[in-house]
């Protein structure tokens, strides 16, 4: 009883301790996470795509990164189909912890490629309205996908943005999980100019994001760009950085402290957050109480409070993959 209650009282100080994230740039983080943030980007055979580059610069981290620097990083036919792929390649990946979304070169996305996307916009399959109607719904199902994907992998996914993130951008980053933005960002729901109503998140998502109802309406039915000042005071985003760079290190130490962390702990928060934002409070605490019936069983709790114990820095636990 007594080892019991000490281990409690030790459980119990280390939930109320106050987190250290409370950082302007990466510079004020633990110097195991900036260490981490430093090492050699390597990449990975397993992730060859034609708009997207994969590597990681620190364990259990992987980069994502739009890659079509010479078309403004625009989302043509193979970025739609290769996010699905990659994200469902990280999702079962037990080596990866926490990703980074990142565009290349001087923006982050331009938004969908209309040019290579036009003959199956303006082309559609099918003999009569029935028929196009069909197949038009089956594509934009498809479509939601590249997105719906980033919110359903379990490991949380930092979306780094820099330039412009217009159009289809703000779907993507409308489902990630934390967003960093450079003061040279600014986020742009272009829909309404192209004649279209947003079909694959931002409508969905946004509102939830920033809760206000009003400011989305505005975005999105006059196609206004929002800086990176008002994306902060929105909510939109969570920080603002100088510049790309200093954003990226900032992201990727972000990533590397939460890698640190539980895995079964972490993805069990987002799973559990995502699910919460979609149903009642009281359904959402049933929903936990079930997921913890079995994952409080996990031995990474133990793990944790034994170093508690023997006074040792929690990140040199070593947490089994996942």
């Amino acid at each position: 009883m007594a080892v019991s209650t000490k281990l409690r009282g030790l459980l119990m100080r280390q939930l109320r301790a106050p987190s250290h994230l409370n950082f302007i740039n990466f510079r004020t983080l633990s110097p195991s996470a900036q260490e981490a943030s430093r090492v050699v980007t390597q990449e990975f055979s397993d992730h060859n795509y034609e708009s997207l580059q994969v590597t990681s610069t620190q364990k259990h981290v992987l980069h994502v990164q739009i890659n079509r620097p010479d078309k403004r990083n625009a989302m043509n036919k193979a970025f739609w189909r290769e996010m699905v792929e990659c994200f469902g390649k990280i999702a079962k990946d037990p080596d990866c912890r926490a990703v980074v979304i990142s565009g290349a070169g001087k923006m982050f996305t331009s938004g969908i490629d209309l040019m290579d996307m036009a003959s199956d916009l303006l082309q559609p399959q099918g003999d009569d309205v029935a028929r196009i109607s069909w197949y038009l719904r089956d594509f934009i199902s498809q479509y939601q996908k590249t997105f719906s994907v980033l919110e359903k992998c379990p490991k949380p996914v930092i979306a780094a943005i820099h330039g412009g993130c217009i159009g289809g951008g703000v779907d993507l980053i409308s489902a990630c999980d934390i967003r960093y933005c450079a003061q040279d960002a600014f986020f742009q729901i272009k829909e309404v100019d192209v004649g279209l109503a947003a079909d694959v998140g931002t409508l969905q998502r946004l509102p939830k994001v920033i809760g206000n109802q009003s400011l989305v309406n505005e975005l999105a039915f006059t196609a206004r760009k929002m800086m990176a000042d008002e994306a902060l005071e929105s909510g939109l985003v969570s920080r603002v950085f100088p510049d790309k760079d200093v954003m990226l290190d900032a992201a990727f130490a972000l990533a590397g402290e939460i890698s640190s962390k539980s895995p079964v702990a972490v993805q069990g928060t987002k799973i559990n957050l995502v699910y919460s934002r979609d149903h009642s409070v009281d359904d959402s605490l049933d929903y936990i109480a079930t997921w913890n019936m079995s994952m409080l069983q996990t031995q990474d709790i133990i793990k944790s409070v034994q170093a508690a114990m023997e006074k040792k820095d929690l990140k040199s636990v070593t947490f089994s993959k996942l």
